[in-house]
């Protein structure tokens, strides 16, 4: 998978989301995540469950792609139109800022994807003279929701991994 989107990030970005975090996190179940992770539709992408006993890890943009297939999930897509829209925003996480414009469109029937704003709006347009209902979601405010819900979380994790090194290394 793509490097991580808000490079150091916290302690829990770089050890990653165990699934009860995950759930939280994103609003599903663990039932919805389990089933997705063993249908592919989006396996953990730090350690997948080998097992009785082993955990799935995810990582931070692991938990972008599962609320963005939540909120899809949430007005009816089908899981093989998610499937083609999440292959998208995989090919988008490997770019420079990749997420910052992306938005995905949809009538509740198809999904469009649109990482410029104008191209956005011609897509909106579009569906709306057709007298359509439309709905979108802006990627980069998933993010930067995301990142604020993982600070309430997790506060204490923020810190940097080695704050207790250097007393520790005075002391002795």
């Amino acid at each position: 998978m793509g490097k991580p989107i808000t490079g150091e990030g916290s302690q829990a970005d770089r050890n990653g989301y165990r699934a009860p975090q995950v759930c939280k996190l994103v609003g599903i179940t663990y039932r919805q995540l389990d089933h997705w992770a063993r249908t592919d539709l989006l396996k953990p992408s730090l350690r997948a469950a080998r097992g009785s006993g082993t955990q799935r890890l995810y990582s931070y943009t692991d938990l972008v792609q599962l609320r963005v297939i939540k909120r899809l999930r949430d007005t009816g897509i089908s899981l093989a139109k998610i499937r083609k829209a999440i292959e998208w925003l995989r090919s988008e996480i490997d770019e420079q800022d990749p997420l910052k414009d992306s938005t995905l469109l949809s009538d509740g029937i198809d999904i469009w994807t649109s990482d410029n704003s104008d191209e956005t709006q011609q897509y909106l347009m579009d569906i709306l003279r057709r007298g359509q209902g439309v709905f979108a979601i802006a990627v980069g405010q998933v993010q930067r929701d995301l990142e604020g819900e993982i600070l309430e979380l997790f506060p204490t994790q923020a810190q940097p991994a080695d704050v207790g090194t250097d007393a520790e290394a005075t002391a002795t």
